[in-house]
C-alpha cells in the first residue's frame, strides 16, 4: 500500500531533482551539438536520424530493467548509474573524428548515444518515481507538473547552450564542459543521497510486464503522443529551418530552446488548466482532441499559399502549448494508476512505451522529411495524434 505520508525527505528529493536537472541540461545540449555538427558535415537527414536511434532504443530496455532494479535496490543506485554513464557518453562523443568516414562515425556516435540513452532513462525513472514517495495524495499532480515542467524548461536551455557552445568553443570542448557539469551532480548524489529510496519488497522481473489495463492503455497512448512530437521535432524541423528558411545555428538553437522552455512552463501550470475541464480522465480526452485539431490545421496550412515561416513558428507554438498539457496529464495519470510497491516498475514500463514512441518518431522524422519534406512529417505527426486520441478515450478515471 502507498504510505499515507511522504517517506522521502525533502533534501533527498532535492538531490534527486538536482541531479535530473543537471543531466537534462547536458542531454539537450548534446542533442543539439550532435545534430548541428553532423548536419554541418553534410550528413543526410536519414543518417542524422540513425545517430539517435540507439539512444531511443536503449530507453525501451532501460526503463523496464531500471524500474525493476530501482524497486529492488533503491533509486539512488539507478540515479548514480545514469549520471555516471552520461559522463562516459559525453567524453566518448568528444573524441569522434571527421576522418573516420561517414558510416564509421555514424556507428560510433550511435554507440555513444546508446550509453546516453541508458543514462537518460535511468535518471528520469529515478527522479519521477521519487515523486510518489514525497508528494501527498492531494498534491501529487502539482509535484509531478512542477518536476516535469522544470525538466523540459531546462532541456530547452540545454538546446540553446549546445548551439551556443558549438558556435563559440567548438564540438569537442563543448562536450568536455558538459561532462564536467554532470560530474559535479554525480559527486553530490554519491556523497549526500540515501541509498534506500524507493526500495520495495523483492519481486520477480516478470512483474515489470504484468500491468493493469489502465497502465497498458496509458502507455499505448504515450507511445503515439510522443511519437507525434518527434516526427517533426527531432530531425525534420532543424533541417527545415536550416535548408529551407536559412536560419543560423544560433537561431535554430534559440527557437528550439524557446519552444521546449515554453512547453515546460505550460506543464508546470497545467493543474489549474485541467481543473477547468473536469477530472483528469475527462481532461485527457478534451486536450488530446484539441491537439488533433492543431496538428491537422498545421499540416493543412503548410500546403496553402501563406507565409511559411510565420505558419511554422506560430503553429508549432500552439502545438507545444496543447501538447504540454497532454504530457503533464499523462505524467500524473501514470502515478495515479500505480500502486505503492510497484511505482518504479510501473513508471519504467510506461516510459519504455514513451521511448518506443520516440524511437519510431525519430526514424520517421528523417524518412518522411527525405520523402516529402516538412509537410510530410507534419502529416505523419497528425496521424499519430489521431491514434493517441482514440486510445485516450478508453482511459478510466484514476
Amino acid at each position: 500500500m502507498r504510505a499515507s505520508a511522504p517517506s522521502l525527505g525533502l533534501r533527498s528529493y532535492s538531490l534527486v531533482t538536482g541531479g535530473y536537472w543537471a543531466f537534462t541540461v547536458t542531454d539537450g545540449a548534446m542533442r543539439m551539438l550532435v545534430l548541428l555538427h553532423f548536419h554541418d558535415l553534410g550528413y543526410s537527414p536519414v543518417a542524422i536520424a540513425f545517430l539517435f536511434l540507439l539512444y531511443e532504443l536503449m530507453g525501451i530496455v532501460t526503463n523496464l530493467v531500471g524500474g525493476w532494479i530501482g524497486s529492488q535496490h533503491g533509486l539512488q543506485r539507478t540515479l548514480v548509474g545514469g549520471l555516471a554513464l552520461q559522463v562516459v557518453a559525453l567524453l566518448a562523443l568528444s573524441i569522434a573524428s571527421v576522418d573516420w568516414g561517414e558510416w564509421v562515425s555514424v556507428a560510433y556516435v550511435m554507440g555513444a548515444q546508446a550509453l546516453s540513452g541508458v543514462a537518460k532513462d535511468l535518471t528520469k525513472m529515478s527522479s519521477k518515481s521519487a515523486v510518489k514517495f514525497v508528494a501527498g495524495e492531494g498534491s501529487l499532480f502539482r509535484w509531478v507538473a512542477a518536476l516535469t515542467g522544470s525538466k523540459n524548461a531546462l532541456k530547452g536551455v540545454g538546446f540553446f547552450i549546445g548551439a551556443a557552445l558549438l558556435g563559440s568553443v567548438g564540438y569537442q570542448i563543448a562536450l568536455i564542459l558538459l561532462a564536467g557539469l554532470v560530474g559535479v551532480a554525480l559527486a553530490a548524489v554519491l556523497a549526500l543521497l540515501r541509498d534506500d529510496i524507493g526500495r520495495s519488497a523483492a519481486r520477480s522481473f516478470r512483474s515489470t510486464l504484468a500491468k493493469s489495463a489502465a497502465i497498458n492503455r496509458l502507455s499505448a497512448a504515450r507511445f503515439f503522443l510522443f511519437g507525434s512530437r518527434d516526427i517533426w521535432f527531432v530531425v525534420a524541423l532543424p533541417v527545415f529551418l536550416d535548408e529551407v528558411l536559412g536560419w543560423s545555428y544560433e537561431g535554430i538553437g534559440a527557437f528550439l530552446a524557446a519552444w521546449v522552455i515554453g512547453y515546460g512552463l505550460i506543464q508546470s501550470v497545467a493543474p489549474p488548466l485541467i481543473r477547468l475541464t473536469g477530472d483528469e480522465a475527462l481532461g485527457a480526452r478534451i486536450w488530446i482532441i484539441l491537439l488533433a485539431i492543431v496538428s491537422a490545421a498545421i499540416a493543412v496550412g503548410i500546403g496553402q499559399d501563406v507565409s511559411l515561416e510565420a505558419l511554422v513558428v506560430l503553429g508549432l507554438i500552439a502545438f507545444g502549448v496543447v501538447f504540454a498539457v497532454n504530457s503533464s496529464l499523462h505524467s500524473y495519470l501514470i502515478l495515479a494508476y500505480s500502486s505503492g510497491d510497484d511505482v518504479a516498475t510501473d513508471v519504467g514500463f510506461y516510459y519504455s512505451a514513451n521511448a518506443a514512441g520516440r524511437l519510431v518518431g525519430t526514424l520517421l522524422s528523417g524518412v518522411l522529411y527525405l520523402a516529402g519534406g516538412f509537410d510530410a512529417a507534419l502529416w505523419g505527426s497528425a496521424a499519430f495524434v489521431a491514434l493517441a486520441a482514440a486510445i485516450t478515450f478508453t482511459l478510466p478515471r484514476p
